[in-house]
């Protein structure tokens, strides 16, 4: 027997057993307030990556209703939402800041106008040069020039959709809800809740030039209200979470045309529910195996399993340990899921089951008044 090869290989054995027992860094995440006055803010966490436990490390008071964050490709600037008066009679504004040390500390650069009221969400392409952002109830998107410092420039292109559909008191007029970008940066996507359209525009980053896109948009099942997107992990597919109807909806994506194709709708709530609920947001592991999105009355998280087709597979419905679940974040590893309760002024932490998919609360929510949005730093 060669003792030299057996104590080589115990001795990779080992090597392998302690590279895997080492845990992954601990996360920063920021995370809203959506409240006006004092009580609205950004803290920032760290996420211990052995246990699920959520640590304060920094508040940021400077900014209002900050409703929806994105955050730069290098990771060195996060841009939110600030507005003195949410849905108010002006248009309101996006924050860019500087993310200073490692705690989450954020220096104010500039704010410049979203054009539009309600804005809602908010986007950075992958050469970080231009956010964009959609605007709720004046219906409306517009792409922002990023300078050099991180600093915004106006507006350089402005929409204003058109249009209603078939739910006579949400859709009376149109309501863009969110507004994403293909995984290879050229087109842009921005679902209308109001329309039941995902409209579609060519991107130009350097520039911060939206084109429209022909065709200009694909539709959901009417009435659905479509309100959040994602891309899957190969950017073959398009999930559309619909507020209104309680429902996903998948498109098979074009990645060289652009074009959407209806593929499947499914319920986010079980068969036996009679009360109102709306969803929220939708979110899928970074290793591409399973979807979750949020039930807003419900109040609870679906998760489903991604086939290699784009199909999707419920596994579960489990407590958001929360009213009205409004956002989600996925840790990198796939390990960790944070949702924010935003009536119910909580964060909660589930551990995702690697081979089912299934959540498992962690600990006890931490407090927070009205989290919104959920932005992951690894």
């Amino acid at each position: 027997m060669n003792t030299g090869f057996w104590v080589f290989a115990v001795a990779g054995i080992a090597a392998v057993l302690s590279a895997s027992a080492i845990p992954a860094a601990d996360p920063l995440l920021f995370v809203t307030s959506f409240t006006s006055g004092d009580k609205s803010g950004i803290q920032a966490y760290r996420l211990e990556s052995a246990t699920g436990v959520l640590k304060p490390t920094q508040r940021t008071a400077d900014v209002q209703n900050p409703f929806f964050l994105a955050l730069s490709p290098d990771q060195k600037r996060l841009y939110s939402i600030h507005a003195q008066q949410f849905s108010g009679k002006d248009d309101e504004q996006v924050a860019a800041y500087e993310i200073v040390g490692k705690n989450g500390e954020l220096k104010l650069l500039n704010r410049a106008s979203s054009k539009g009221r309600a804005s809602c969400y908010l986007e950075v392409d992958a050469t970080g040069k231009t956010v964009l952002v959609a605007n709720y109830t004046s219906g409306s998107v517009a792409a922002l020039p990023i300078r050099a410092d991180g600093q915004l420039g106006e507006p350089a292109s402005f929409f204003q959709h058109t249009g209603s559909s078939v739910n006579p008191k949400r859709q009376k007029e149109p309501h863009a809800h969110c507004i994403i970008i293909s995984p290879n940066n050229r087109f842009v996507y921005a679902a209308d809740l109001g329309l039941d359209q995902i409209l579609c525009y060519r991107l130009d980053p350097a520039t911060a030039k939206l084109t429209p896109h022909d065709p200009p948009f694909a539709k959901t099942p009417a009435g659905a209200g479509p309100r959040h997107l994602t891309f899957d992990l190969q950017g073959k597919h398009l999930y559309a979470i619909n507020e209104l109807l309680n429902s996903v909806t998948v498109f098979d994506y074009d990645a060289q045309t652009g074009k959407l194709n209806e593929k499947q709708t499914i319920s986010t709530l079980p068969a036996d529910f009679s009360g109102t609920s709306y969803c929220a947001d939708v979110k899928i592991t970074p290793d591409g195996r399973y979807l979750y999105g949020t039930n807003r009355g419900h109040d609870s998280i679906a998760a489903y399993r991604i086939g290699t087709d784009g199909r999707l597979t419920r596994i579960a419905i489990e407590p958001s340990r929360g009213k009205g679940p409004q956002n989600l974040a996925i840790t990198p590893d796939n390990r960790w899921l944070i949702c924010a309760n935003m009536p119910g002024d909580n964060v909660a932490v589930f551990r995702i089951d690697a081979q089912t998919g299934r959540l498992q609360a962690v600990g006890e929510p931490v407090a927070q008044k009205s989290p919104s949005c959920i932005m992951l730093i690894p």
